[in-house]
């Protein structure tokens, strides 16, 4: 009982879905029983190649994590700010982007530990990134794809919102941020296949095969999804955690092509197929969603499975090369100018 009332009182937990909020959901065909529902097990309609990790990406001891060194480019926040399309990693899944000179966040994640307490939980390689906030400039949108902790996190929220516009969200998933002390007319909650228009942009949430949940009772209580952006010169696709299915065809078909897709592919596990993908379904993944260039994410950040740091990103390499996909893998901190000139270098800076 005394976890149970800690879950519900400590605000890092975030909210649950009001009653209101719950009977709208009920209206949705993705939800029942008060639970958003997973994309079904479908079989692909392709073989993939799932090749062996080279030898040089995984160590017998398992190097999981880098130690406390992991390279980091200072950050040019002239360049961010500029009016330029741009994409800037900050590791794992999240990103600054410039977007038709709309500064973007996608999953700002910044704090010390993927977890709800401080002292138990996957640690950030090299540290926190808060420090960056005060060097942000004014965000016009920042997007969620999911309410777990290694993509929502509520120190981050909290010193973020005085810089931050507006939100973008699935369904469910602003009762953490209104819990936390947003204001209710800054965030959009959409479902999947919802589209808007937003400061010229076109947004719009799409299918992911994934769950949700930050508590011991809320799994699934909110939605999770990835990203359609789409401004006058770049059209990214952010893939939000998710296992590989026919949902990527779906949305390459209806959104494609896409300039830029960052697709996850770290952290996985042959367990977790309805959750996460392997590297080479990710390359699968940005040929499916139409994407001239893809960029692997979800990795160098936190060690959330029980491989190498960097299997997934030597895997992804060769997966790339097999299947003759372009794929750019910048330094963290590092500013990508998307002036149209492809493919972007790849430097094996992990190594």
């Amino acid at each position: 009982m005394a976890i149970l009332l800690f879950t519900v009182l400590y605000p890092t937990f975030g909210s649950s879905p009001s009653n209101e909020q719950q009977a709208l959901f009920e209206t949705f065909e993705n939800y029942e029983d008060g639970k958003f529902i997973n994309l079904p097990m479908g079989k692909p309609e392709i073989d993939i190649n799932v090749l062996a990790a080279p030898e040089n990406s995984d160590s017998e001891d398992k190097e999981m994590n880098p130690g406390d060194q992991l390279p980091v480019v200072d950050i040019d926040w002239d360049n961010i700010g500029a009016e330029e399309d741009s994409l800037t990693w900050l590791g794992h899944s999240t990103f600054i982007m410039s977007l038709d000179n709309n500064k973007i966040l996608i999953d700002p994640m910044l704090g010390p530990v993927a977890s709800p307490v401080s002292f138990i939980g996957p640690k950030r390689y090299g540290g926190d990134l808060l420090h960056l906030v005060d060097e942000m400039p004014e965000i016009d949108a920042v997007f969620i794809t999911h309410d777990h902790y290694d993509h929502l996190d509520y120190e981050s929220i909290k010193k973020l919102d005085g810089k931050v516009a507006h939100y973008f969200v699935p369904y469910g998933v602003g009762s953490h941020l209104t819990g936390w002390g947003v204001a209710e007319d800054k965030i959009t909650e959409m479902n999947w296949w919802d589209e808007k228009e937003y400061q010229g942009l076109t947004v719009a949430l799409v299918p992911a095969k994934h769950f949700s949940g930050r508590g011991i009772l809320n799994r699934s209580s909110t939605l999770w999804g990835g990203w359609v952006l789409a401004g006058e010169e770049t059209r990214f696709y952010i893939s939000g955690d998710s296992g590989y299915d026919k949902h990527f065809k779906e949305i390459g078909n209806k959104y494609g092509p896409f300039d830029i897709a960052l697709i996850e592919g770290g952290q996985y596990d042959e367990r977790w197929p309805e959750s996460h993908m392997i590297p080479e379904e990710s390359v699968q993944a940005s040929i499916d969603v139409q994407a001239e260039q893809m960029m692997l994410i979800h990795w160098a950040g936190f060690t959330l499975a029980r491989h190498s740091w960097t299997e997934p990103i030597e895997r992804a390499l060769v997966a790339t090369e097999e299947n003759d996909v372009d794929l750019f893998a910048p330094r963290i901190g590092e500013t990508v100018p998307l002036d149209g000139d492809v493919p972007f270098p790849v430097s094996t800076w992990w190594r």
